[in-house]
């Protein structure tokens, strides 16, 4: 089944962080395409430094949440900690859609509950998906249109 992640960090060596968050999710999955990297403002959260985002599509046959699992695993391996909500992370990777699946359970929403209001999602995935349509909210494309640009 075909997923969307987005990728994001801000704190060692973004560019670095998103290169091997990528090869990692390569040991375990396949991924189709990677999107160029981005510089993006914090959304929320304390003051902190400019984010790299980046969106990958992948294909896996896991179940979502031992993909969510996986994902987390890697966040965890890559010296992620919780600490603070919308602080600064050295890598965060988010299931913003899997397939056709739609789940609101509290260990997975799909599609991810906040995707469509984040240009630093929807403007990556959209460069390595122009068709591309995100359940429940319609066309990337159109989605990015109504954004304000600080989104």
């Amino acid at each position: 089944m075909r997923a969307v992640i987005a990728l994001g960090a801000n704190i060692g060596n973004p560019h670095e962080n998103l290169d091997l968050a990528i090869a990692l999710l390569k040991e375990s999955t396949d991924v189709v395409a990677v999107s160029s990297y981005y510089i993006t403002a914090p959304v929320g959260g304390p003051v902190q430094p400019d984010y790299v985002n980046a969106v990958c599509v992948i294909e896996s046959d896991l179940p979502a949440l031992d993909l969510l699992s996986l994902l987390q695993g890697i966040e965890k391996s890559m010296g992620r900690e919780r600490i603070e909500h919308w602080g600064p992370r050295t890598i965060d990777l988010d299931l913003i859609q899997y397939g056709a699946l739609l789940s609101a359970s509290a260990e997975l929403e799909l599609p991810h509950p906040r995707a469509h209001e984040r240009r630093f999602v929807l403007e990556p995935w959209h460069e390595i998906d122009a068709d591309a349509v995100l359940l429940t909210h319609g066309r990337i494309d159109q989605l990015l249109a109504q954004l304000p640009t600080s989104a």
